[in-house]
């Protein structure tokens, strides 16, 4: 029987890529989004995975949400927190409102759902949890000191939960994307997407469908015994 996954943020871009390229390897992807059902029903319409409307930022918005997906579908087996926002400001201009928001959708949320899936992966011997951390996670950024603290966060968590984990079957690993050529960096002013990629020695930027083939790679019965780990795929740009 096919495994479910469930990816949060997975209408577009990185997550919509993942949600493919883990359909494409025989799961049975379910992705969930917060704001825009135009894009999601599009989604839908092109791809045949259906998309679940919650705050992940909300904790019993996620038990909800997620009780429902393993009534009509199936038990989660693999979860991919990959949902994020920014709110982009130098620390002395950032509002308490701006850390607030980015610290919940980022790293509450990773919070949120994986205390929603832990036990019954724990009960079943077995489950994938994979977090989308980022770059910025890795080396900070000026200008994201509550992105890069969330994302640098995500990485902390799931180690623990490596550790805790592990003897039930479960492995935790995060994936920390570098520049890639999404909707969202492709709207960057050109002349700074040129300073970018000037920075990153592969001399390009990367494509969502990597992220996607790493991701189905640790949600795989063949990345068994990797756990605790972050793959770093930034073209060089931050090598750690």
């Amino acid at each position: 029987m096919a495994r479910v996954a469930l990816i949060t943020g997975g209408t577009r871009g990185i997550g919509a890529a993942i949600a493919q390229a883990l359909v494409q390897s025989g799961h049975k992807a379910v992705v969930t989004y917060q704001g825009n059902d135009e894009k999601a029903a599009a989604f839908t319409d092109e791809t045949g995975i259906p998309a679940r409307k919650w705050d992940v930022g909300d904790f019993d918005a996620c038990q909800t949400g997620i009780a429902e997906v393993e009534e009509s579908i199936g038990p989660v087996d693999v979860l991919v927190n990959n949902a994020g926002i920014t709110r982009d400001g130098t620390l002395h201009k950032m509002t308490a409102e701006d850390w607030d928001a980015v610290i919940r959708t980022n790293l509450t949320s990773a919070f949120n759902m994986t205390r929603a899936v832990i036990n019954g992966m724990r009960d079943r011997g077995f489950g994938r949890i994979i977090q989308i951390s980022s770059i910025n996670g890795q080396k900070g950024q000026m200008g994201q000191a509550n992105y890069a603290a969330a994302k640098a966060g995500i990485i902390g968590f799931t180690k623990s939960i490596a550790q805790e984990n592990a003897r039930k079957g479960i492995t935790a690993n995060v994936v920390a994307p570098g520049y890639i050529g999404t909707e969202m960096v492709q709207a960057v002013p050109e002349k700074v997407l040129e300073q970018i990629v000037s920075q990153i020695p592969v001399n390009r930027l990367g494509e969502a469908e990597e992220i996607g083939r790493a991701v189905d790679y640790l949600a795989s019965d063949a990345a068994a015994f990797v756990t605790g780990s972050t793959i770093s795929i930034n073209g060089g740009q931050c090598m750690v």
